[in-house]
């Protein structure tokens, strides 16, 4: 079975556009030494990019997912790009109960999914 572009496209805007968002929001946790305006407005510049595919990304998904659906996505792809970014960009370390907490946000997507119950 072929995979259709409306279930997998909004997948692939939604990881780009959380990169962009997480970088408006917690990239500039490395810049100590800037006015908070300037910060504010770089952010803002950032965020506009992930607007440009967030957008999209919900536009196309209601296609193949209903609004809970795309929301529940969005919140474990949200988890999973900052998890790397905390690591990576941040030097943060995830640690067991960030895990736990991730994986029960995660379970919730799963019920979002699954449902509905009879």
């Amino acid at each position: 079975m072929p995979i259709l572009w409306t279930a997998i496209a909004p997948i692939l805007l939604l990881i780009a556009s959380n990169v962009f968002m997480t970088f408006a929001w917690y990239g500039q946790l490395k810049v100590e030494n800037r006015a908070m305006w300037l910060i504010v407005l770089i952010s803002w510049g950032i965020a506009f990019f992930e607007y440009c595919l967030a957008v999209p990304a919900n536009r196309i998904g209601r296609l193949a997912y209903d609004p809970a659906e795309l929301k529940a996505m969005q919140e474990v792809i949200t988890l999973c790009v900052f998890a790397v970014f905390s690591v990576v960009w941040l030097k943060e370390p995830v640690t067991l109960n960030h895990a736990a907490g991730f994986a029960l946000i995660a379970l919730g997507a799963f019920f979002v999914f699954k449902g509905p119950f009879h």
